[in-house]
This record gives structure tokens, C-alpha cells and sequence, in this order.
């Protein structure tokens, strides 16, 4: 079984949907977990939109790298593109996907453009997620 880390810095969105996406696409063949340098709390847009697709993240929290156990991880996956990436030590396989952090603080973004960054984000993550190979 493939065990995969997914991780960005706050663990709010792209990790959490790339978990959520990577459970629903993979289940049993794949350990699946998320976490982030500096842990938030799961972004109701990621929640939103991964519902969308009949996939429920909403019990999935925030957690930083320190509460991973490196035994269960063979592939650490770093979601980050304009900021650093989380770092998690030791000997894994390592894969990039930078993807643009759809959370924004910015008042003068509406809830559809919002909902639009995140639907890129989750679309970009489920592309990439297609081409991993997870032995059967």
C-alpha cells in the first residue's frame, strides 16, 4: 500500500482537498494523510467545493508535519507554489505540484470567485492525482 503526505503550509486547503480527493479516488490502496507548517483549520470553500463532487471533508482537521509519524509515509507531495514549502525529514519520495493557494483574505473577492479559485485548486490537484501510479 502506498502512504502519501500531502502538505502546504496552513493544512486549510489544497492538502486537505488533495486528501479528500486522493481517499475518495484511491480508498483502500492508499494511506492517505495531510498536514501543514503552520496548521489552520479546514476553508469551508474547500469544503464547498470538494461537496460538489459528493466528497465530505468536513470531520478532516488541520494538523501540523510534527503530528505525522514518518513510519507511515513513503511519498511526501508539497503543494506549494508562491510560498515555502513545509519541510518533513527523512527518506521519502518526493513529488512537487505547485499550485496557487486559492485562500485569499481579499475583501473585494465575491464568494463565486472564491469558489472559482478553489474549484482550479481541486481541479489541478485531481489532474495530478490521475497520472499517480497506486499499485492495485
Amino acid at each position: 500500500m502506498r502512504k502519501v503526505l500531502f502538505l502546504c503550509v496552513a493544512n486549510l486547503a489544497r492538502s486537505q482537498m488533495a486528501e479528500g480527493l486522493a481517499r475518495q479516488r484511491f480508498g483502500e490502496r492508499m494511506l492517505v494523510q495531510s498536514a501543514g507548517s503552520r496548521p489552520s483549520r479546514v476553508n469551508p470553500y474547500a469544503i464547498a467545493v470538494l461537496a460538489e463532487l459528493g466528497i465530505d471533508i468536513s470531520a478532516q482537521q488541520s494538523k501540523p508535519t510534527s503530528a505525522i509519524d514518518p513510519g507511515t509515509v513513503d511519498t511526501v507531495v508539497t503543494l506549494c507554489a508562491e510560498e515555502v514549502c513545509p519541510l518533513f525529514l527523512g527518506r521519502h519520495q518526493r513529488l512537487h505540484w505547485p499550485i496557487a493557494d486559492p485562500a485569499s483574505d481579499d475583501p473585494s473577492l465575491s464568494r463565486e470567485q472564491l469558489l472559482a479559485r478553489f474549484r482550479t485548486a481541486r481541479d489541478a490537484i485531481a489532474a495530478h492525482l490521475a497520472q499517480l501510479e497506486v499499485p492495485s
